[in-house]
């Protein structure tokens, strides 16, 4: 039994010890075999540079969580917050009457309202409209945060402008 712990604690400190180091290149190894890690690096990189998203939902939503932990999937920092009165919130953000969802996030200077993918919350970001933020009005089923098998709804990402109207930001399903 000694010996098996022995072994176990070698084993596991071996482990530990080749992640805490970059793993030395092979001799003759060229850029034709480094572009794996080269990409690992760069996303690394990206997903340090995503800004935090705080997301205010009521304490009892499962969905909500959900979509923070695909958020957080994606590489960003997830804060939530559960409050009681989500209306405050909404109206402080923008978010137009008859589009909101069961969440309100807030990430960078945008809102972000519902379930909106992870990929298009990092295209905002990266384009830098002049908007409020984005949202998917409701809680369409196969959105993130309300996958439920294989059963998906087309929805829409709508882009919210300063004056409150929208334009379609992204669709997905059929």
């Amino acid at each position: 039994m000694k010996t098996a712990l022995a072994i176990f604690a070698l084993a596991a400190m071996t482990g530990l010890a080749a992640c805490a180091r970059d793993p030395a290149p092979e001799a003759g190894a060229d850029a034709a075999t480094a572009p794996a890690a080269a990409v690992a690096d760069e996303s690394a990189a990206v997903n340090e540079a995503l800004p935090p998203v705080v997301v205010y939902k009521l304490a009892t939503c499962g969905c909500c969580q959900t979509w923070s932990e695909h958020m957080q999937a994606a590489g960003f920092p997830v804060e939530t917050r559960d409050i009681e009165d989500l209306d405050a919130i909404k109206a402080e953000a923008g978010v137009p009457y008859g589009q909101g969802s069961c969440h309100t996030a807030k990430v960078g200077d945008y809102f972000v309202e519902g379930h909106v993918p992870a990929d298009d919350v990092k295209r905002l970001l990266a384009e830098r409209p002049d908007a409020l933020g984005l949202t998917v009005p409701g809680m369409p089923i196969g959105s993130p945060g309300m996958e439920q098998g294989d059963t998906r709804e087309p929805y829409d990402v709508l882009l919210v402008a300063k004056d409150g109207t929208t334009s379609v930001f992204a669709h997905h399903g059929d």
